[in-house]
């Protein structure tokens, strides 16, 4: 299975959001990333539904938000009509995992689920099989351009022996970090999506950054 690109809109020009948008539906990306945060399951706030509505305007390719947020079960059925193809809980977050997994899936959406830095990859042992997403945080979440966690490789590895031992779909998601050096070794590890933000859009051609990571073998 080839891998996929994501490029994360959190990094894009706001006062050129629908011309960064455009980039990305013109571009060798396959999913838009979409980070929604609020101030309080990680200390900083990025955007709403308005804005999410005006990316799902533009946008041409699937959805793939990922909710930084506390409760987020109240917002499930939200994100579906935002356009949202991918729905992104976090373990830490939620205190009935299996439950919210059913609900975003009874929405018609992929159901993903994201570990922070310090959360082990056993903790999914009973529910791999029920997700179509794991998200692995290469960074503390929050904020944009923070360098790269190195023991992320080790649990990319770890991560792909439960899914296989699980017989799980589950496709194993990168965010934060990714770049030139650690793409290579992450899709080495077993990644299958790989999360970019301010190594793409901080780029001078964005449009090649992307079709570079998508090109690695």
């Amino acid at each position: 299975m080839d891998h996929l690109v994501a490029p994360s809109i959190l990094s894009a020009d706001f006062g050129n959001l629908q011309r960064d948008v455009e980039m990305v539906n013109n571009s060798k990306a396959d999913w838009f990333h979409i980070d929604i945060m609020d101030g309080v399951f990680v200390p900083n706030i990025s955007f709403g539904f308005p804005v999410l509505k005006q990316i799902q305007k533009h946008a041409k390719k699937p959805l793939d938000v990922h909710l930084m947020i506390l409760n987020p079960d109240q917002y499930i059925k939200k994100f579906k009509e935002r356009g949202a193809e991918v729905l992104t809980v976090h373990y830490e977050a939620c205190t009935h995992l299996h439950r919210t997994i059913q609900a975003i899936k009874a929405e018609g959406m992929q159901a993903g689920v994201a570990l922070n830095p310090h959360t082990n990859v056993t903790l999914l042992e009973d529910v791999i099989q029920d997700i179509d997403l794991v998200c692995l945080m290469s960074v503390n979440p929050g904020f944009g351009g923070q360098s790269f966690i190195e023991n992320t490789y080790d649990k990319v590895k770890a991560l792909k022996e439960i899914i296989k031992r699980k017989k799980s779909n589950a496709r194993i998601e990168i965010d934060g970090g990714v770049n030139a050096l650690t793409a290579p070794k992450l899709l080495e590890a077993g990644a299958d999506v790989l999360v970019a933000g301010s190594y793409v859009f901080g780029s001078e051609n964005p449009e090649k950054t992307i079709e570079g990571l998508k090109n690695l073998a």
